[in-house]
């Protein structure tokens, strides 16, 4: 059992460290590319299983977005799509991972990133004192 949701995140992140892109688990300010961001699902993101006077059971739900430097769309796209397997060939035990988005287009600062959501979630059990 982790001792927070918060090492929960760094767990996944750590274990992401191995596909050859900057890690962040939060969202960061400024984003090398290529790389995977771990942040809280746009949907539920703590889904309650069990609440009892002595422990809490939740499901959390992560996004990982996958982003690579958009220099040109096939380069890119197979870029991201090379990312994307490695993503989930690292994924660690315990985790359901879901649908992989479409690809889209953003900018950050000057910067333009090709990037995909994937779905991720795992479940977390904290004893009460």
């Amino acid at each position: 059992m982790s001792a927070s949701i918060a090492e929960v995140r760094g767990e996944l992140a750590t274990a992401l460290a191995s596909v050859g892109a900057s890690v962040y688990s939060f969202v960061p300010e400024a984003v090398i590319p290529p790389a995977c961001i771990i942040v809280p699902s746009d949907g539920a993101y703590l889904e309650s299983t069990l609440i009892s006077k002595t422990t809490v059971s939740v499901r959390i739900n992560f996004t990982i977005t996958a982003a690579v430097a958009y220099n040109s769309n096939p380069g890119a796209l197979d870029n991201l799509e090379v990312l994307i397997i490695q993503i989930l060939g690292a994924m660690p035990d315990g985790y359901v991972v879901g649908d992989v988005q479409r690809p889209t287009i953003t900018n950050i600062g000057t910067s333009s990133l090709l990037i995909a959501d994937l779905a991720v979630s795992t479940y977390y059990n904290q004893d009460q004192a």
